[in-house]
């Protein structure tokens, strides 16, 4: 009776990275949602921040001043701090009609494409805001506006979120590619595919626990 088959180096290496991989993304999780959490209490206040001013500008003739530069702040801040939860949570808006009706291998080919052409567009942008933040920190910039913000300060902000998204993208990636090259479908469903309507129903209730 022959030993059972060990595994090779090379497949005991690619387990060790997968599951480095798949520790690093259940940490990015565990921060993505707080983080976006907080993107969406920053649009929050800059809502009622907007209605104080309205009104006070309606009934009393008084303005608190930077309300609308103080929004704008916000919402691109909460916009890159909530990209990385999408990411995790396969939130993207996608059309699917189509999607449903390809073949299994076509399909993980394709998600792990769209993953592919996200992270580097997302990435693109991200860079184009650090090079805006390092030319707001070598000038000493500062808006031009009656609060005379150093634009550094939200900026920073912002690109901390490309930052985050970034350290989520590239190993949800990498994992994905690494499951479609053992043919495993389902793990790059699970990490990049289109959410079913029973994933929709849980995180519906998941949302309003």
């Amino acid at each position: 009776m022959s030993a059972p088959a060990t595994p090779g180096p090379r497949r005991a290496a690619a387990d060790r990275l997968e599951a480095g991989l798949d520790a690093w993304l259940a940490l990015a999780r565990r921060i993505a949602r707080p983080v976006a959490r907080a993107g969406g209490l920053l649009i929050l206040a800059a809502a009622f921040l907007v209605a104080a001013e309205v009104l006070l500008r309606g009934l009393f003739a008084v303005s608190l001043g930077g309300a609308d530069e103080l929004s704008g702040y916000a919402l691109a801040i909460a916009t890159s701090w909530g990209l990385a939860w999408v990411l995790v949570e396969r939130g993207h808006v996608r059309v699917d009609a189509l999607y449903t009706r390809l073949p299994g291998r076509l399909v993980a080919l394709l998600d792990l494409l769209a993953l592919l052409v996200l992270t580097g567009f997302l990435a693109l942008l991200g860079q184009r805001a650090g090079l805006v933040l390092a030319e707001s920190l070598a000038f000493d910039s500062r808006a031009t506006t009656p609060l005379a913000t150093p634009l550094w300060i939200p900026q920073s902000l912002w690109v901390a979120g490309f930052a985050l998204h970034l350290l989520v993208a590239v190993p949800l990636t990498l994992r994905a590619g690494l499951a479609l090259l053992r043919g495993d479908r389902a793990t790059v469903q699970r990490l990049a595919g289109s959410r079913t309507l029973a994933e929709e129903a849980a995180a519906e209730r998941r949302g309003s626990a």
